[in-house]
C-alpha cells in the first residue's frame, strides 16, 4: 500500500522534477529517453516505473524484444552504439557510489555526444533517479492493466 503521495504532499517540488521530465522530453529522442528510464527504473528496482516505462515504450513502438533486453543491454546485439552509451550511462550516474561515473563511460558519452548532449543525458538520468526514489520511499504499486 502506497505511504503517502508526494505530489498532493510536496506538489511545489514535485512540480520541479516534473519540470526536468518536460525539459528531458523536449531534449532527448522519445526512444532513447524511454531506454533510459526503463533502465534506471530496473536497477533501482522501482516496479511502478518499470511497469509505466514498459508500457509507455510500447505505446511508443517500441519493440518488446528490446525492452525485454534492457535488463541484460549490455550482453544484447539490440542496441545501437548511441543507446549503448546512454545505457552505461545510466548504469553509472544510478550506481554513482564513491567513485562517481567511470572516465570509460564518460569518454564513451563524449565521444558520441556534444558536452550539451550529455549534460541533457544527464539530467534526464537524475530526473527518472528521483522518480524512482519517490515511487520507492512512497511505495507507490504498479496495477494490473487490462
Amino acid at each position: 500500500m502506497q505511504r503517502i503521495q508526494l505530489d498532493k504532499l510536496a506538489p511545489e517540488a514535485h512540480r520541479k522534477v516534473v519540470d526536468l521530465f518536460l525539459y528531458s522530453q523536449a531534449n532527448i529522442e522519445t526512444p532513447l529517453l524511454n531506454l533510459i528510464m526503463l533502465r534506471a527504473s530496473v536497477v533501482n528496482g522501482c516496479a511502478y516505473c518499470v511497469d509505466m516505462h514498459t508500457r509507455d515504450a510500447l505505446k511508443a513502438g517500441e519493440s518488446a524484444q528490446r525492452l525485454f533486453a534492457v535488463s541484460v543491454w549490455s550482453e544484447s546485439p539490440f542496441f545501437s552504439m548511441q543507446e549503448r552509451a546512454a545505457l552505461a550511462l545510466t548504469d553509472a550516474v544510478t550506481l554513482i557510489g564513491q567513485d562517481g561515473v567511470p572516465d570509460d563511460v564518460w569518454d564513451g558519452a563524449r565521444a558520441i555526444w556534444s558536452e550539451k548532449e550529455v549534460a541533457d543525458l544527464v539530467m534526464a538520468i537524475i530526473m527518472i533517479n528521483a522518480f524512482n526514489r519517490i515511487a520507492a520511499s512512497t511505495r507507490k504499486t504498479p496495477v494490473l492493466a487490462d
